[in-house]
C-alpha cells in the first residue's frame, strides 16, 4: 500500500467541510500533511503564566491566564428591555500584569456562569484600548480544567500548551484539537532525510518529530523536534537547488575566450584608472567560467558604488571579443538609458563601430526599450540580427519574439529580484545554444541568504570601494521632535549648492494619484500621528521647495509616470549640472551616477526598507566631495521604524545591514513571494541564526545529487522535493 496519500489527504474529509475552509483559506492548509507542518509559534507551561504586559496592539492574541475578578454591570440602554443592558467585565492575570474582557448583552450569560475567580484558561481576541488601557472585547476562551473526564485534558495532553499561528476566524485551541484529530497519521509520514545522514547527526525521524513538535511533554522534546525540522527545511530546498545546478552544468555551452590584443585590451588600456584587487579577482572567476563549454550561472553581488557594472562590462566585450554578442537586462527605462549612456562614454570610439571615426578592434552599442521610435527601433533590430551590434542594453523589451541576435554569448541581469523566472528563460532562449548568465545585485545579501535565494548560482562579491570614492556621513532628521533639524537640513542643501555641488530629495510618492489617497497609504496604528497623513509626494514637495526653503536654486523633478524622453532629459540635465536640486521617486534608486551630487534628503524615510536606503543613499559621494545622507522623519524616537533609520545611519556596510534588515523583516519577505506559500515557506529555518545547518545541508545536498541526480534510491526525498516544487511554486528558486 502506498503511504503517501494518507498526508495528501485532504482536511475537509477530516476536519469537515466548514473548519477546513477556514483553514485553507486563512491559513493556506489544505492537507493533512499541511496541518502537520503548521507548527506551534510557543507553547505555555501549565505553571507559568503569559506576561501580559508585552501584549502587541491590533493582533490577535492568546494566553493563559487565571480570573481574579468578574463584574456583571447594568447600565441604561435604548436597545435593552426596560432600559437595562448588561456588561460583564472581568479581569484576568497572569502575575505580570492584568488585562480586562468585556462581554455585552446576550454574550454575558455563559462567561458570566463559567469564568469565576480562580478559574484558569485559554482567552484569544484582537487587543484593543479602551480608556487608555489595553483590553479584550468579547474574547473566545477555553477552560483548562483538572478533572479527568473533561476532553481539554486530553486536547492539551502534557505539561506544555502549544499556542498555534491563528487568525480571528479560528482560535489556537481549535486548532490544536484539528492538529490532534491527524495527528496519528504522523506515523505514515515518509522521511526525507537519507538514513545516514539522519542517524550520523543524531536527529530523531520525522514522525517522532512531529509528534514531539505538536505534543511536547518537556522542552527537550521541543528541541529535539525543532533540530531535526530544521534539517527537512534546510535540506529538501539545497537539494532543490544543487539539482538545478547539477542540470545546468549538463547544458552544452559555447566556450567565449577574449582574443589577445582585441576589444578588451583595448578598453582596458583607455581606463583612467586601475582595477581594484576585488574587480580583478571576480573578473577573473568570470573569465575562467566563460572560457568552460558549460553555461556560466553566476552571481555578482557588491557594495554600493563598488563598480560592478565595470566588472560586467568587462565581461561582456571579452564575449564580444569570442565572436559572440551580450545582452543587459535592466528593470527600469531610466537605468537602461544610464548603463548606455554611461557604457558608451567609457567606451568612447570603441563604442563606434561601423562609424566613421569608430577604432578598428570596435562594436555597435545599441540600446532597446519599449518606448523608441519606430525606426530607432528596426535599426536596434537589424544591427542585433546581422550581429553588427556587439552588445545590447535594454529592458524587458529585450525579450520580445522580434528579438533575434546573430549569436547570444552572454546574459547581463542588473537587479536581479526584479525578474521573475520566465523572463530571465526568454532572454536565454534567445541564443543558439544557453549563453552564459550573469546576475549583479546592488543589494549585499548575507551569505546564507544568497545560498538559500541563489543557491543555483555560484558568487562572486564585491566589497571594495574604488578609490576616489567619498566617504557619507548619515544623519537621523527628527521632524516632529525638532523642527529647526528640518530647516537646518534645507540650509546644508543651499551650501552644498552654494559650493558647486548638486542634492537628490527623494519622496515616496509621486502626488498625481487620482485613487483614494487612504488606499496608497498603510492602515495606521493608533498611536502613531506620523503614519496617519498619506506618505509626502514628489510633486507637492517639490512645489513646497522651490517657493520656501530653496527658493531661486533650479528644482527639477522625476518620477516613473513621466514620459521617456522628459525623463532623460531631466537625467541629461541633472548629469550636465545645469539642474541644482533633483526631487525624485525612488527611479534614481539603481545605477544612476552624477559624482558631483553630494547631498541626498529622504523624506519620510521610514516609508522604505533597509536596502532600499542603502541603495538610495549610495547616489551621493560617488566624486571626490564627501556624501551626506538626511533621512527625514515624523517617527517618535522610541518607534521600530526610529531605530531601523539609526542602524542605517550607523553604519555603511550594506552586509551588515541586510543582516539587520533581515532580522527586522523576517525572511518570507526576503524569500520571494512563493516562499510565503502554505508549503514552501520556512517555518522553523531562520536563515540567519541557521547558518551552520545550511551550508552542512548544502554540502549533503550536493554530494546526495552527484551521487543520485534523480534520487531513485531516495523515494521520501523525492515525494518531499515535488510537494516543495508544486508546479506554482516552482519559480521561487528564481525568484530572489
Amino acid at each position: 500500500m502506498d503511504l503517501v496519500p494518507v498526508l495528501e489527504e485532504p482536511l475537509k474529509k477530516v476536519l469537515g467541510p466548514a473548519t477546513a475552509k477556514v483553514m485553507a483559506e486563512h491559513l493556506g492548509l489544505h492537507t493533512v500533511g499541511d496541518l502537520l507542518h503548521h507548527y506551534p509559534r510557543r507553547y505555555e507551561e501549565r505553571g507559568q503564566l503569559t506576561h501580559l504586559a508585552d501584549l502587541p496592539l491590533d493582533e490577535h492574541a492568546t494566553v493563559v491566564a487565571q480570573v481574579a475578578d468578574a463584574r456583571l454591570l447594568t447600565f441604561a440602554s435604548p436597545k435593552a428591555p426596560r432600559g437595562k443592558g448588561q456588561r460583564l467585565e472581568v479581569t484576568i492575570t497572569d502575575g505580570s500584569g492584568q488585562l480586562k474582557l468585556v462581554f455585552f448583552g446576550n454574550g454575558v450569560h455563559k462567561p458570566h456562569k463559567e469564568l469565576l475567580p480562580g478559574t484558569r484558561a485559554l482567552f484569544a481576541g484582537k487587543v484593543s484600548v479602551f480608556n487608555r488601557r489595553l483590553q479584550l472585547a468579547h474574547p473566545a476562551y477555553e477552560l483548562l480544567r483538572g478533572d479527568a473526564e473533561s476532553e481539554t485534558v486530553d486536547t492539551w495532553a502534557g505539561a506544555l500548551i502549544p499556542l498555534y499561528p491563528a487568525t480571528a476566524k479560528l482560535e489556537s485551541w481549535k486548532i490544536a484539537k484539528a492538529v490532534q484529530t491527524v495527528l496519528p497519521s504522523a506515523q505514515e509520514a515518509v522521511d526525507p532525510l537519507p538514513d545516514p545522514l539522519r542517524s550520523g547527526r543524531g536527529l530523531v525521524s520525522l514522525p517522532e518529530a512531529l509528534l514531539k513538535i505538536h505534543r511536547p511533554h518537556t522542552k527537550a522534546d521541543i528541541e529535539d523536534a525543532r533540530s531535526r525540522l530544521k534539517w527537512d527545511e534546510a535540506f529538501v530546498l539545497q537539494v532543490a537547488l544543487a539539482r538545478r545546478r547539477h542540470a545546468d552544468a549538463q547544458l552544452p555551452a559555447v566556450a567565449r575566450k577574449p582574443k589577445k590584443d582585441g576589444l578588451l585590451s583595448a578598453f582596458d588600456a583607455k581606463l583612467p584608472f586601475t582595477l581594484t584587487e576585488g574587480q580583478q579577482k571576480v573578473s577573473k572567476e568570470i573569465f575562467d567560467d566563460l572560457a568552460t563549454d558549460h553555461p556560466m550561472h553566476r552571481l555578482l553581488q557588491g557594495e554600493v558604488g563598488s563598480g560592478k557594472t565595470l566588472v560586467a562590462l568587462r565581461a561582456m566585450l571579452a564575449v564580444v571579443d569570442a565572436g559572440g554578442q551580450a545582452a543587459m537586462l535592466a528593470p527600469t527605462e531610466v537605468l537602461a538609458q544610464q548603463h548606455h549612456r554611461s557604457v558608451t562614454e567609457m567606451m568612447g570610439e570603441l563604442a563606434e563601430g561601423g562609424m566613421l571615426g569608430g577604432a578598428e578592434d570596435s562594436t555597435k552599442v545599441v540600446l532597446l526599450t519599449g518606448s523608441m521610435g519606430t525606426a530607432a527601433r528596426r535599426q536596434a533590430l537589424l544591427d542585433l540580427v546581422t550581429g553588427e551590434a556587439g552588445l545590447v542594453i535594454g529592458t524587458h523589451a529585450l525579450i520580445e519574439d522580434k528579438v533575434q541576435f546573430h549569436d547570444l554569448g552572454l546574459v547581463v541581469v542588473d537587479e536581479q529580484h526584479r525578474f521573475g523566472v520566465e523572463q530571465r528563460d526568454a532572454l536565454r532562449g534567445k541564443g543558439k545554444q544557453p549563453p552564459h548568465l550573469l546576475v549583479m545585485t546592488a543589494t549585499p545579501i548575507p551569505r546564507t541568504v544568497a545560498m538559500t535565494v541563489f543557491g543555483d548560482l555560484e558568487t562572486s562579491v564585491l566589497d571594495q570601494l574604488p578609490a576616489g570614492r567619498s566617504p557619507i556621513a548619515s544623519h537621523v532628521v527628527p521632524a516632529a521632535d525638532k523642527p529647526h533639524f528640518l530647516s537646518r537640513a534645507w540650509e546644508r542643501v543651499r551650501e552644498e549648492v552654494s559650493n558647486g555641488h548638486q542634492a537628490y530629495v527623494v519622496c515616496p510618492r509621486i502626488g498625481d494619484e487620482d485613487d483614494d489617497p487612504k488606499k496608497s497609504r498603510k492602515k495606521p496604528s493608533p498611536e502613531d500621528e506620523a503614519e496617519k497623513r498619506p506618505p509626502l509626494a514628489v510633486l507637492d514637495v517639490a512645489q513646497q521647495l522651490a517657493k520656501g526653503p530653496l527658493q531661486g536654486l533650479g528644482v527639477e523633478v522625476l518620477h516613473g509616470r513621466m514620459p521617456p524622453d522628459d525623463k532623460d532629459a531631466v537625467m541629461r540635465r541633472f548629469a550636465a549640472g545645469q539642474t541644482q536640486v533633483l526631487v525624485a521617486t525612488t527611479v534614481i534608486e539603481v545605477g544612476v551616477n552624477v559624482p558631483n551630487a553630494t547631498a541626498m534628503v529622504i523624506m519620510d524615510a521610514d516609508r522604505f526598507g533597509v536596502s532600499q536606503l542603502h541603495q538610495l543613499r549610495g547616489r551621493v559621494g560617488r566624486g571626490s566631495a564627501a556624501g551626506l545622507c538626511l533621512l527625514v522623519t515624523e517617527m517618535p524616537e522610541a518607534s521600530p521604524a526610529r531605530q531601523r533609520l539609526m542602524s542605517v545611519a550607523s553604519t555603511l556596510d550594506g552586509f551588515e545591514l541586510s543582516r539587520i534588515d533581515l532580522e527586522q523583516r523576517r525572511e518570507g519577505d526576503v524569500l520571494g513571494q512563493a516562499q510565503s506559500g502554505a508549503r514552501t515557506s520556512l517555518r522553523m529555518l531562520a536563515v540567519i541564526e541557521d547558518e551552520e545547518i545550511i551550508a552542512e545541508a548544502r554540502e549533503e545536498a550536493t554530494a546526495v545529487v552527484t551521487a543520485d541526480p534523480e534520487l531513485e534510491h531516495l523515494p521520501g526525498l523525492r515525494t518531499a522535493l515535488q510537494a516543495l516544487l508544486d508546479e506554482e511554486r516552482e519559480q521561487y528558486l528564481e525568484k530572489g
